[in-house]
């Protein structure tokens, strides 16, 4: 079992794709190839699935993958403790949710960028609770969530900025004129939401529903884009972070309604393993993101 095999298949399950993986690792495609069947054939197991043009791991694969993580961070620690001089470099996991990674992350890409050109940033756009598992399970280095503070043992969780959140319609809506409301005016009107397993969902519609309001009337979505562009073609309510909804805002493509949603204020927080060795590279960017995405809060911009 050579590094580079195990490299190769731990850079193929975060990409899922054989192309994208011999471009990072400077491959052709025919020998990412013949590495995971090398593999494969050492091990006697199949380690994963090529559905079209996407790869899905075997339950053998999934298995695999933490020991291939563990023994690629060992290798690499033991390089940066040997290495007493050069650049900092490495390959740092980064997994964030729709909203952070359009909305929050691309100036700390930027930044970090500009700082460290010989570290590899590997974005893995997640959801929910798998954010958390992907740290878990060694499948990310840090991870970005937006939701309410975190409190876990074996994950830290840093602060980054508070968000406050809009209720938006269309300039045409009823309601887009009004200077105040109540709960029956959200009657029959449909909200335009992310998936149930989204935590601003489940806290809006709980606040919502305290307030006096009959069962709501939703359309699921997975895309915050999406929701914006059915909020702006005047299909309903949509509930959005604000810092997905200022540049609309302020270009008059949709309209904040007069309601309190002061109870669901989230906070961006970033997230790594108490456990995990942290890398210079990783170092960089926890670094890196304090100091971006921090003075952008101080800065209120």
């Amino acid at each position: 079992m050579e590094i580079r095999q195990l490299k190769t298949f731990w850079t193929l399950a975060s990409t899922c794709s054989f192309s994208r993986t011999a471009e990072l690792l400077n491959y052709v495609p025919s020998t990412i190839t013949m590495q995971i069947k090398a593999l494969e054939e050492e091990l006697g197991v199949k380690l994963l699935d090529r559905l079209g043009k996407n790869v899905v791991l075997t339950d053998a694969g999934q298995q695999f993958l933490p020991y291939a993580t563990k023994i690629l961070n060992d290798v690499e620690e033991a390089k940066c403790v040997s290495s007493q001089h050069g650049e900092t470099t490495g390959t740092v996991i980064i997994g964030a949710d729709e909203v952070l990674c359009a909305y929050l992350l691309p100036s700390l890409f930027r930044r970090f960028r500009e700082h460290y050109p010989d570290v590899r940033l590997l974005f893995r756009p997640l959801s929910g609770q798998e954010l958390r598992h992907s740290l878990r399970e060694g499948l990310a280095d840090v991870v970005f969530v937006l939701d309410e503070f975190v409190v876990a043992k074996d994950l830290h969780s840093e602060f980054l900025k508070d968000e406050s959140f809009r209720m938006v319609v269309s300039p045409d809506h009823l309601l887009a004129s009004r200077s105040s409301l109540i709960i029956d005016d959200f009657h029959k009107e449909h909200f335009l939401l992310t998936e149930k397993s989204c935590s601003y969902r489940t806290l809006f519609h709980q606040s919502i529903l305290k307030k006096g309001a009959d069962a709501l009337t939703e359309l699921e979505f997975l895309s915050v884009e999406a929701i914006k562009q059915c909020a702006v073609a005047g299909l309903g309510i949509a509930l959005l972070p604000e810092m997905a909804l200022k540049e609309d805002l302020r270009e008059g493509n949709l309209v904040a309604l007069p309601w309190d949603l002061s109870d669901i204020s989230f906070s961006a927080q970033m997230l790594w393993h108490r456990e995990k060795w942290i890398s210079p590279s990783m170092a960089a960017l926890i670094h890196v993101a304090k100091s971006e995405l921090k003075s952008n809060e101080a800065s209120g911009s």
